[in-house]
């Protein structure tokens, strides 16, 4: 026996959203293809995952699979839509055919089937982006992840495919660039609270007292701290080691001093005993900070890339250049990530007369230095 719908449920029938402009396409484009089978040849770019509404690609599919008539054909019976409808209620058991006379009825022109398709293939572009955008977002943020930057990367990569892709079907041309403005920038992920400030503290006692190792972390910037004065500090340090000047608390306390550090609330003492207390090794503590920066900025990418598709008024050319220029950034930082990731060559000084080993008389043998401590990764 059929349930009556209550007052509830008729409720939450009226709740619904109505159908967004892309509905009116499909159910064009249906209409079309019913009306005039023939068209389906105009519009080879199209596939039945493209349409948003799970029936309507249901149906777009069994118009594939049944062969289509004749016009003439076709104009003097339904044997076609017969078999196209019986076809298709095999995955949408629901459909009707009262629904493809609706379909029929909400096409203007069949000529414009082409035009249709494309408003469809445009909506599916900007659903796939979104999609795209959500994983970016939640692999950033997602703390049980064994290796998130590996993650992160890897959904970058296909976001970048996918842009490749749209750009063979939509050729950039003049104001292609998106109207939205851009988001208000976001907390970086994975916990900035007090871990991440405690990674940069150690990082600034640690560089304080081994800066020998600072020239070869050129790939950790101060845009790259959670806290702008712990990155400023950073600033001081790297600028000491590129002069060669002697680095300890007292010389990074004077350098901060001339930078401006130094306030009420960050007084001389509060910097001395901030980087007094190494632990293990810089290059160490400058990956995990460099590794929160990757992630924070590829949430940002991701929110960015949200803000652009939830825009309605934005076209596929503007959606890809603006994906392409919120990516720019995240690229940028993803070269100074592999630089730190990868080891480091081992570089040898070119062989010059003082240098060379004597001619005559054994040679000479030295202990190796002592190994330096360095956290397990």
């Amino acid at each position: 026996m059929p349930l009556t719908p209550g007052p509830t449920d008729r409720d939450d029938l009226h709740d619904l959203p109505p159908p967004q402009p892309v509905h009116y396409a499909e159910q064009a484009l249906l209409g079309a293809l019913l009306l005039e089978p023939h068209r389906m040849k105009t519009i080879s770019l199209l596939e039945p995952h493209h349409f948003g509404n799970h029936t309507h690609g249901v149906l777009f599919t069994a118009m594939l699979t049944v062969p289509a008539p004749a016009p003439k054909d076709h104009a003097k019976d339904t044997t076609w839509l017969d078999a196209v409808l019986n076809t298709a209620r095999r995955e949408a058991p629901g459909l009707t055919a009262s629904y493809l006379h609706t379909l029929i009825q909400s096409c203007p022109r069949p000529q414009h089937a082409t035009a249709y398709a494309g408003m469809v293939r445009a909506d599916h572009a900007r659903r796939t982006l979104r999609e795209h955008a959500d994983r970016l977002c939640q692999s950033a943020t997602d703390t049980t992840l064994p290796n998130p930057a590996v993650t992160v990367l890897a959904q970058t990569d296909a976001l970048s495919l996918y842009l490749d892709e749209l750009a063979t079907h939509y050729a950039a041309h003049p104001g292609s660039l998106p109207r939205t403005p851009a988001a208000p920038p976001p907390p970086p992920p994975h916990g900035t609270g007090e871990e991440a400030l405690d990674e940069e503290r150690l990082l600034l006692a640690t560089a304080t007292a081994h800066p020998d190792g600072l020239h070869l972390m050129r790939w950790l910037q101060a845009e790259d701290f959670a806290l702008p004065l712990h990155g400023q500090l950073y600033r001081c340090l790297t600028a000491l080691a590129r002069r060669g000047a002697a680095v300890d608390p007292v010389t990074v306390l004077w350098e901060a001093q001339h930078h401006q550090l130094l306030t009420a609330q960050f007084a001389p003492a509060d910097l001395m005993a901030l980087v007094s207390d190494p632990v293990g090794s810089p290059d160490y503590w400058g990956e995990r900070i460099l590794r929160r920066a990757l992630l924070g900025q590829a949430h940002a990418v991701g929110l960015r890339l949200g803000v652009l598709t939830n825009d309605q008024a934005n076209t596929v050319h503007q959606l890809i250049t603006g994906s392409r220029r919120a990516l720019a950034g995240l690229s940028a930082i993803r070269v100074r990530w592999q630089h730190a990731a990868s080891p480091a060559p081992q570089s040898r000084p070119p062989r010059t007369e003082s240098t060379a080993a004597p001619r005559a008389g054994p040679p000479r043998t030295t202990a190796p230095p002592p190994p330096t401590a360095r956290l397990t990764r």
